[in-house]
């Protein structure tokens, strides 16, 4: 309990982040809508634009996400977690000032590119943070981050749902800004600030005599910048690591594709405004809460994090099913209830992923996840935006709207049925990746 109290600096940098970037998700469904298809439910470019931004970003992220990773392992979790923190702030100051069409592309534009660095990046830097400081019941707090995410998910839904969409945006800002303060005043760095490394790659030394030992510093920095290949021997190091991959990369293609679809569609199907967005998001993120903070530090211990896992997919997978055929506009609202179950997958996983290399290696480790799920995200769009697209229009080939968001469940079941081959193993502590053979030039 003490070493989760000393996490607390890192708690309130996530809750904060998290909290201005769900406020606006509620209400940036309608903004999109009214800056380029007015007056309408079902608006095609929209649904485009959005898979667009997706496919972008996902395509940045995949090649910054190892990277970040592996640049914080060499100076620090909070080095690394500024740049995120600080960007994402831009484009909500462009929202917060105005919603018109014109503003809405100039938010479109610096979302992505901005998004290329701070989407996940924060996230995925805290979980190593925190796997730097806990090795024992390292499940217990990753549960207990995650939620803190989802705590400040509900704060954020919840503050949306009295906001106009003006409002939301500037305290969304606002709080943006408070958190990269916070996190810059307060947060304690994991690298020891003494160490060589810690100076930039390509700054010579003037105090040291031999050039030698500058080379050889210069070689242990560029070594530690995990190369394709590292990557590659990263996930041949462990079967567990390997099938941990594959699950990443199902459960974000579904992760992504309800993000890309599911507001779209239900807005067509039960013409949803941001009320109700933000009512079923409320209940959606008052169920994570609960399944990070009670059930997930109950049940880890008891049954594993690779049975959480598999329960979290499959629900997943249900909750998309009644989704596809829902025959009531209380049936989205019904399905986010279970949410308590499903949202196990991710902290489990990471978790999983987390025993599978040694103390020095989380952020790489964390990152080739990310980088992974980046990709999916890449391809989850190019898949699903289209699919909603057509089956939401007149020219369906048959009468069935919510057949991309069966689709997505299917992702989810893909990834169920790798998880429950995965083995239960133990906690990695010594292993060093970047001392296999294989890394070795």
């Amino acid at each position: 309990m003490e070493k989760l109290a000393g996490l607390i600096h890192v708690f309130v940098t996530v809750f904060l982040s998290s909290f201005a970037a769900v406020m606006v998700i509620p209400a940036i469904t309608d903004v999109t809508m009214s800056a380029l298809c007015p007056g309408k439910d079902e608006c095609s470019l929209a649904i485009y634009l959005t898979g667009l931004h997706q496919a972008v970003v996902g395509l940045g992220t995949v090649v910054m996400m190892p990277l970040i990773g592996n640049l914080s392992d060499v100076y620090g979790r909070k080095a690394l977690l500024t740049l995120p923190m600080t960007v994402c702030i831009i484009p909500l100051v462009i929202l917060a000032y105005s919603r018109t069409t014109n503003f809405f592309y100039a938010y479109f534009v610096l979302r992505t590119l901005t998004g290329m660095v701070s989407d996940g990046s924060v996230q995925f830097l805290a979980l190593a943070y925190v796997a730097d400081n806990i090795s024992e019941r390292r499940g217990t707090a990753i549960g207990v981050l995650s939620g803190i995410g989802s705590g400040a998910f509900v704060c954020g839904t919840l503050t949306a749902r009295f906001l106009s969409p003006a409002r939301t945006f500037q305290v969304a800002a606002a709080v943006s800004m408070v958190a990269a303060i916070y996190m810059r005043v307060f947060l304690k760095d994991t690298c020891d600030q003494s160490h060589a490394l810690t100076r930039p790659i390509l700054k010579s030394d003037p105090d040291t005599s031999q050039s030698d030992d500058k080379s050889s510093r210069r070689v242990q920095v560029f070594k530690k910048i995990a190369s394709p290949k590292d990557t590659m021997c990263l996930l041949k190091s462990s079967v567990t690591f390997s099938q941990a991959a594959f699950v990443a990369f199902f459960n974000s293609l579904a992760e992504g594709g309800v993000q890309a679809s599911l507001l779209y569609f239900l807005k067509a199907r039960f013409h949803f405004n941001k009320d109700q967005f933000a009512d079923m998001m409320l209940i959606f993120s008052i169920a994570g809460t609960v399944s990070q903070l009670l059930f997930m530090p109950m049940f880890a211990p008891v049954l594993g994090e690779e049975k959480l896992l598999s329960i979290g997919l499959l629900v997943g997978f249900a909750n998309m099913l009644v989704n596809s055929i829902a025959w009531s506009v209380w049936v989205p609202y019904a399905v986010a209830v279970f949410n308590v179950f499903a949202l196990f997958a991710t902290p489990c996983l990471r978790s999983i992923v987390s025993k599978q290399v040694g103390p020095d290696e989380q952020g790489m480790a964390q990152g080739c996840i990310s980088g992974i799920s980046s990709f999916a995200s890449i391809i989850s769009p190019l898949i699903f935006s289209p699919l909603t697209a057509l089956f939401l229009s007149e020219g369906a080939p048959f009468h069935f709207p919510g057949f991309s968001i069966l689709c997505i469940g299917l992702a989810w079941m893909i990834a169920f049925i790798q998880s429950t081959m995965m083995k239960a193993s133990l906690p990695t502590l010594s292993n060093r990746v970047s001392d296999n053979i294989c890394t070795e030039a």
